[in-house]
């Protein structure tokens, strides 16, 4: 049974709860090298229609297209209202910076979710419109929302990880536990341990098959998508000065 102690506790990376011992125990492997996918920048449309999987992070990989692969995925408000992906930002030129988190109860989640409050005036100033999914219903999202605190207006709930298919995100066990992209957060442990203040578990999945998804970031301007990365592990997250970077380099039409 698990202690009311423990649930208190902030689950390290790479570290899994012990019935047994009542308290989170690390877990290591020297037997994988990750192969980095680097980000990728898109400045071409294919002339060719794509499966509706995307199965890569490279610009033959994905569709410039939203409408291709993302015209029939529906998400949630945080509020509970049902909404397309298409329909979070201007279809027509508006830009829009989207990160999709594992789950609502992931501590390193808590962490990007933070980092992108921090960002969204310099964002909104720029004209860059923020969003934030994570995998879990509504109530899970204003957990988050209510606690960290991030804006509810910017979140939006994947219960059924619709989008995260899509985009073909990596989803297991080995990304989740044992991938040495993971190690990043600990050179991150401050700003981690101030998010995670008032953290709580129950803003975890109830269906706890959502807990192995990974993430990932993603730039459009309209239809178009620009910029597409995949996190290789829990916390390895795209640099969001480098997102920035990337809007700002966006032609204007």
């Amino acid at each position: 049974m698990i202690s009311p102690k423990s649930m208190l506790q902030v689950p390290p990376p790479n570290c899994l709860y012990s019935a047994k011992y009542g308290q989170f125990l690390p877990v290591t492997t020297t037997t994988l090298s990750p192969k980095r996918t680097p980000p990728t920048l898109i400045t071409t449309r294919s002339a060719k229609k794509t499966s509706r999987l995307i199965m890569g992070a490279s610009a033959s990989s994905f569709s410039a297209d939203i409408d291709d692969v993302l015209s029939d995925v529906s998400i949630f408000t945080s509020a509970g209202e049902p909404i397309m992906f298409k329909d979070l930002w201007d279809q027509n030129e508006g830009i829009a910076v989207v990160a999709l988190l594992r789950h609502f109860g992931c501590p390193c989640c808590w962490e990007l979710a933070s980092s992108l409050k921090e960002s969204k005036e310099k964002f909104d100033s720029s004209g860059v419109k923020l969003i934030a999914i994570g995998v879990g219903t509504p109530n899970k999202a204003r957990l988050l929302a209510e606690r960290l605190p991030f804006p509810m207006d910017c979140l939006y709930a994947d219960p059924e990880r619709k989008a995260y298919d899509v985009l073909g995100l990596y989803y297991g066990l080995g990304r989740t536990f044992f991938n040495p992209a993971s190690a990043k957060v600990f050179s991150r442990f401050d700003a981690l341990r101030k998010a995670v203040k008032n953290y709580t578990i129950e803003a975890t999945p109830d269906d706890r098959s959502g807990v192995l998804q990974q993430g990932g970031m993603f730039v459009f301007k309209g239809k178009q998508l620009l910029y597409s990365r995949k996190d290789e592990g829990t916390g390895d997250h795209a640099p969001l000065d480098d997102i920035f970077e990337i809007c700002c380099k966006v032609p204007v039409a």
